[in-house]
C-alpha cells in the first residue's frame, strides 16, 4: 500500500476521531427512536403488497436510462399525476432522492443575478444547492422573518435587480420546530419572491391529510414544494411540486435530472401507494400524534425538556463526548437513538434527536424515558 497516496485521508480521520466525530456506519438495532418511517409505513403490508403486485405485472425493478430517454416509466408519470393532484400544485417531478432534489432545485432555477436567502437550519442539501448554484446568496438567522426581510432590501438597495429566492424546511429535522410559513409567504409576496419549501419532515405527518404545512399555500406561481417519499412515505425518492413552467424547465435545464438515471418504477409504484394511504388511513396520523403528546409529557416531567409539539424531539447535551456516550449506552439497553454532532448541528448543541413513529408503543416510550433518565445520571 502507498500510504503517502492516503496520508493526508488517514490523518483528517484520525482527526475526526480525536474530536469525537468519527462517523462509523452501524447496523439497525433495537426499538426504534432514530428513524423517519413516522407513520410506519416503510414495512407495512400494503405498501408491501402494492410492490409485489407490480412486480408479478412486469415492472421492472430498474428504470434502465435517464427521465429523457427510456428511464420515464408509465409508473414514473402515474405518481407525478397523482402527487399533483394530492398537494395541488399543477405538476411534480420525481426525483431519486431528497437531496439530489433539493440540490437539483438551486443549482436549476435561481438565475445569475438573483438572490437566493436561506434558513441557516435548512437542510444541507439546499445549502450546498446554493453554493453550487449561479444565484448570489446569503444566510438568515432560523425562523427571523426580518432577517430575511432585511438581507433582500439591503440587496435591493445594494443594485441587485434580479428575482429573490427563499429557502426553508416547513418542519426542522434536527429541532422540530415549524417555519412561520404564513408570515414567510406574505414576505415573499411582498417582494415578488419565490418561496422554496422542504416539506421533507411534514410531509404524511402534518397538515390535512398530511399534505405538509404548506399545503395552504401550493398552487401559487412563486410557491415549491419538495415532497420527500423516503420519510413518513415510507418509500424514496422526492417529489418536487409546483408550476408547471418551472417544472418543464427542470426537465430542459436541470443535471442532475437529465444526467442521472432515473428512481426505480417500484419505489414510484411505493410512493403512490403511500400517498392513497395518507387519505386512506387517517388513523396512523391520529396515533403518531398521541405519541408525541405523550413522550413530550413523560420528557417534559422526568427531563425538564420543552416538548417540540413534533415528531422530532431534540435531546441537547453539548458535549460531544457525553452525548456519544449517553447515545451508546441507550443502544446497548435496546433503544435505538443516535448522537447527533457537529458539523450536522452548531457548536455546543450536541443532542439526542429522539425520533418518535408509530414503530414503537406508549410503553415504550416510557420504558426509554426511564432508561434516559437512569444513563443520564450514570454518565
Amino acid at each position: 500500500m502507498n500510504e503517502a497516496l492516503l496520508a493526508r485521508y488517514d490523518a483528517s480521520l484520525r482527526g475526526l476521531a480525536r474530536k469525537d466525530r468519527l462517523r462509523t456506519l452501524a447496523p439497525r438495532a433495537g426499538l426504534d427512536f432514530s428513524s423517519n418511517d413516522y407513520l410506519g409505513l416503510a414495512a407495512s403490508k400494503r405498501l408491501g403488497d402494492a410492490v409485489a403486485a407490480a412486480i408479478a405485472r412486469g415492472t421492472p425493478v430498474g428504470a434502465t436510462g435517464s427521465r429523457l430517454l427510456r428511464g420515464n416509466a408509465p409508473e414514473h408519470e402515474a405518481l407525478e399525476a397523482d402527487a399533483a393532484a394530492f398537494f395541488g400544485a399543477e405538476r411534480a417531478l420525481f426525483f431519486g432522492s431528497g437531496y439530489i432534489a433539493n440540490f437539483a432545485l438551486l443549482t436549476a432555477l435561481p438565475q445569475k443575478g438573483d438572490l437566493l436567502v436561506l434558513d441557516e437550519l435548512a437542510h444541507a442539501s439546499m445549502h450546498e444547492g446554493a453554493q453550487a448554484g449561479r444565484a448570489q446568496f446569503v444566510v438568515a438567522k432560523h425562523n427571523d422573518v426580518d432577517a430575511v426581510d432585511e438581507a433582500i432590501t439591503r440587496w435591493r438597495a445594494e443594485g441587485g435587480m434580479g428575482r429573490v429566492w427563499i429557502g426553508v424546511e416547513s418542519l426542522y429535522s434536527m429541532d422540530g420546530d415549524r417555519a412561520p410559513m404564513e408570515s414567510l409567504v406574505a414576505l415573499a409576496d411582498r417582494h415578488e419572491a419565490f418561496l422554496v419549501v422542504d416539506e421533507a419532515h411534514a410531509t404524511g405527518v402534518w397538515g390535512p391529510d398530511g399534505r405538509g404545512l404548506a399545503a395552504a399555500f401550493e398552487g401559487r406561481d412563486n410557491i415549491i414544494a419538495l415532497h420527500t417519499c423516503g420519510k413518513a412515505l415510507g418509500a424514496s425518492g422526492a417529489l418536487v411540486a409546483g408550476p408547471r413552467t418551472l417544472c418543464d424547465y427542470l426537465v430542459n435545464r436541470c443535471r442532475p435530472l437529465i444526467y442521472a438515471t432515473a428512481p426505480s418504477p417500484l419505489m414510484a409504484v411505493a410512493a403512490c401507494e403511500a400517498l392513497a394511504m395518507l387519505s386512506d388511513e387517517p388513523l396512523r396520523r391520529v396515533q403518531l400524534r398521541e405519541r408525541v403528546a405523550f413522550a413530550g409529557r413523560q420528557l417534559a416531567e422526568r427531563c425538564g425538556v420543552m416538548p417540540s409539539g413534533s415528531q422530532i424531539q431534540p435531546f441537547v447535551i453539548g458535549d460531544v463526548r457525553r452525548t456519544m456516550a449517553v447515545a451508546a449506552a441507550l443502544q446497548a439497553r435496546g433503544y435505538d437513538i443516535r448522537g447527533i454532532r457537529p458539523p450536522t448541528v452548531p457548536e455546543g448543541t450536541s443532542r439526542l434527536r429522539i425520533s418518535l413513529t408509530l414503530n414503537v408503543a406508549e410503553a415504550d416510550i416510557s420504558a426509554m424515558v426511564e432508561a434516559l433518565v437512569e444513563v443520564l445520571a450514570q454518565t
